[in-house]
């Protein structure tokens, strides 16, 4: 089977979110063959490159969604839209073209500036026909006239979007939109729908593949979309976390640069978008409930959702042994590992809410006067992760100052902040082996890695009641309302008070995550979908059962003329072959290699033919596991 894998600013690039669980689907279904479209976010994550691509990556395409505000340009596979941006030279609408595009556009900003009546099912109300009517028309115009860059940054845009926010129906907050906020909405619209203008939407491209896999919603699901609306091609959607819940909280963020009315903008487009998304998949895998509650609230139909747990490298992660050997250069010497110790590992964030852990932990300290926390955390990345860092510092030195002040010269201060990875706890395993509690103290939280870690080392566990922590713990560890340090710490003295409950708890632990969150179940489970999929959608038409070289097109033939054998044959099932191979000409051996026509023949080397401009010939790399 072909599948076209949809990414946005993930694999098959160094850096990004998906990346490491694109790598290990596509290396652990290797009877599959891979196509990349791949959305890159930056300049930086282009020119960090890519990860080692293995051989059932048959070739990739890539496009930027950075603007040219950012830098210059660069990538493969965008031909038509590079050239456009950086040139702005793109192709001028006729008339009847300017007309078509008013008319798209127009019923796009009335879908998002008006939101539907109170008690209209998400999905089936008459703003989302308006939105999909909107957004198709434009994705016709596109790929017929080669773009839509300039004429979405256009004053008539702008006019557009302005009588559309003015119009009888819109809220309080769009009806305020100014001029400039028009503007910022239009530049923001624009990015966003940058994947309507690219060149793949082709026989050649996703034409050509069985199934779209999109890797997350939002701009990574728009090519499946068209694939889809152009080709019959159907579209499977994977969901992580959710993309509007993430604007949602971007938006709220203290440093958005947005007013309200641009928010309230993009929060109507980043909607309709989403329920468009589940309303065309074929299904839908969310990565845990959390996610599929918010789907649901999108307009995803309960009957086309199937929860799949991402699956983590359960051998990484063997159950962490309580002795003094594997708690590091520290030990239980200096007093930084042991049973007294309560152990965080994530990024330091507000998110994380270590002030309110802090907070906790002085109070685990009137009832444990010998606990310890240790806190591991990845190098600090900005200034807002930098400055959350030292004010953590600066409150533990400020809540505990007399041990601090005798610590600073014995080196036994009750709490450290120590980098993942550093010299004194090299491995991952070993930073949750470094104590007897793990702690979660998060405000904000998807699907929490480091709690399935933890799991997987066999620890108990205490975690605020956030995101998709109830389902991930599932009975094995301790759940306290989020803000709330009197509760955590109750909990946390509670098992550092009880070691046989620890030890009851964290082999729970391990046995659960041992079943739900291995890459074994999670690929067994897409293995399963593909075939699903495939075998509930109609063969295409006969003009698109071969490829441009005359050669069948994936499950265009029946599966079995792949085999050797006398069935291939017409009419030879009157009589056995007398050589199976030169009964079946030019058989297609796997990974793209023919077997020769007759015997005795040498088999030819594995070639590629020359791919059309703006595709990558992919180099086979090792069909190990990679954390890269």
């Amino acid at each position: 089977m072909r599948i076209g894998l949809l990414t946005d600013g993930g694999y098959p690039y160094a850096t990004g979110e998906s990346r490491l669980w694109c790598d290990r689907l596509v290396r652990g279904l290797p009877q599959h063959e891979f196509d990349l479209f791949a959305l890159s976010r930056s300049a930086h994550q282009e020119d960090r490159g890519w990860v080692q691509l293995p051989y059932q990556v048959s070739r990739v395409r890539t496009a930027p969604l950075w603007t040219p505000e950012d830098g210059t340009l660069r990538g493969s596979g965008e031909r038509g839209l590079l050239a456009r941006l950086v040139t702005g030279g793109e192709q001028s609408y006729g008339r009847r073209d300017r007309k078509r595009f008013t008319d798209r556009f127009t019923a796009l900003a009335t879908a998002v500036c008006t939101p539907d009546e109170a008690g209209t099912v998400v999905g089936e109300g008459p703003g989302a026909e308006l939105f999909a009517e909107g957004l198709y028309g434009l994705a016709e115009l596109a790929r017929e006239r080669g773009g839509l860059h300039l004429a979405l940054r256009s004053e008539t845009t702008v006019r557009i979007l302005e009588s559309a926010s003015r119009a009888r129906g819109t809220g309080r907050t769009v009806q305020s939109a100014t001029v400039p906020d028009h503007l910022a909405f239009a530049a923001e619209l624009e990015r966003a729908l940058r994947p309507l203008s690219l060149d793949w939407y082709d026989q050649e491209s996703l034409g050509a593949v069985d199934l779209c896999h999109a890797a997350s919603g939002g701009a990574a699901a728009l090519p499946g979309l068209l694939a889809k609306r152009f080709f019959g091609v159907p579209l499977l959607v994977t969901e992580h976390g959710v993309p509007l819940r993430a604007h949602y909280l971007a938006a709220a963020a203290s440093d958005t640069p947005y007013g309200a009315p641009v928010r309230a903008l993009l929060a109507g487009f980043h909607g309709r978008l989403a329920t468009e998304i589940y309303r065309q998949a074929a299904l839908v895998t969310p990565g845990n409930t959390h996610v599929r509650r918010w789907q649901q609230r999108c307009g995803a139909d309960p009957a086309k959702q199937r929860t799949v747990y991402p699956g983590m490298a359960a051998e990484r992660y063997g159950p962490a042994e309580a002795d003094p050997e594997r708690l590091g250069a520290a030990g239980e010497e200096a007093g930084a590992g042991g049973p007294d110790t309560l152990v965080w590992v994530g990024r330091i964030e507000p998110a994380k809410d270590l002030i309110a852990l802090l907070h906790a932990f002085a109070e685990v300290r009137r009832a444990r006067p010998d606990a310890r926390l240790r806190i591991f955390g990845a190098p600090a990345e900005g200034e807002e992760a930098a400055a959350y860092l030292a004010h953590c510092t600066a409150l533990a030195a400020q809540l505990f100052p007399d041990e601090a002040a005798g610590a600073h010269a014995e080196g036994s201060s009750p709490v450290t902040f120590e980098e993942i990875g550093g010299p004194e706890i090299p491995d991952l395993a070993e930073t949750y082996a470094a104590g007897g509690v793990i702690v979660l103290s998060s405000t904000v939280e998807g699907f929490p890695v480091s709690l399935v870690e933890a799991m997987f080392c066999g620890r108990a566990t205490v975690s605020t009641d956030v995101g998709a922590v109830v389902e991930v713990i599932g009975g094995t560890g301790l759940v306290v309302p989020p803000r709330n340090p009197k509760a955590l710490a109750d909990a946390c003295v509670a098992l550092l008070r009880d070691p046989e409950r620890r030890a009851r708890l964290g082999a729970a632990a391990r046995a659960r995550a041992l079943e739900l969150f291995t890459v074994e179940q999670n690929l067994a489970a897409f293995r399963g979908i593909y075939l699903e999929l495939m075998s509930h959608t109609p063969v295409r038409r006969e003009a698109d059962t071969v490829d441009a070289h005359g050669d069948p097109l994936p499950f265009a033939t029946p599966p079995e003329a792949h085999l050797l054998g006398h069935w291939t044959q017409p009419g030879s099932h009157l009589r056995p072959p007398e050589d199976p191979v030169a009964a079946v000409p030019g058989w297609a051996a796997p990974g793209g290699a023919r077997l020769p026509d007759r015997p005795g023949e040498p088999e030819p080397q594995h070639t590629r033919e020359p791919e059309p401009e703006g595709v990558c010939a992919v180099a086979a790399g090792p069909a190990g596991d990679s954390d890269a």
